[in-house]
């Protein structure tokens, strides 16, 4: 849990940067060290303030909150390694959202599964206007899922990946692979 470290001194006291008058005043001095007690913590944070947003370095308990920010799907039983690890991915794979790429290596960092994504659609370039595009006209998706890994508890969290990484328009489906 995050909290104040007894007897942390300011790197910055505010005494020391009070005009002269008051350098020799004993009240003014005990007064100013009480404000460097409580902001001495602020100080300490804000000097270290790239610890807590590089997910390599932030602390274990700072990564749920960190994950939030970048819009990591996460789970609490995770080890800190794996989170660290899919926080560190969730910036990279927003910039690609919408990719079967993409899509793949976030169910495979998030559900630790494989899976074959099958899209409908197609995308061509033509100097002829009206052109029939290929793929089918109704965009949809497959994620066939590994027999071995066909469980509720796993089709759940790849249909929730899925549904975080797929464009809102494009409906898709998950079957069982192999069966």
């Amino acid at each position: 849990m995050r909290g104040t470290v007894a007897g942390l001194p300011s790197a910055h006291p505010l005494g020391e940067f009070l005009p002269g008058i008051y350098l020799d005043d004993p009240f003014v001095q005990r007064w100013t060290a009480g404000m460097d007690d409580i902001l001495a913590p602020v100080f300490v944070t804000l000097d270290a303030l790239y610890t807590y947003i590089d997910p390599a370095l932030a602390p274990a308990d700072f990564l749920g909150w960190l994950a939030g920010w970048v819009d990591a799907d996460t789970d609490e039983q995770w080890p800190p390694e794996r989170l660290r690890a899919v926080v560190a991915a969730a910036v990279g794979l927003h910039a690609r959202r919408g990719g079967v790429m993409a899509l793949r290596e976030h169910i495979r960092r998030v559900c630790d599964c494989e899976v074959e994504v099958v899209e409908s659609g197609g995308a061509r370039w033509s100097r002829t206007p009206d052109t029939t595009a290929p793929g089918e006209p109704v965009p949809r998706l497959v994620v066939l899922v590994p027999a071995d890994r066909w469980d509720t508890v796993t089709r759940q969290r790849i249909a929730r990946a899925v549904e975080a990484m797929c464009p809102a328009h494009i409906p898709f489906e998950l079957a069982r692979q192999g069966r």
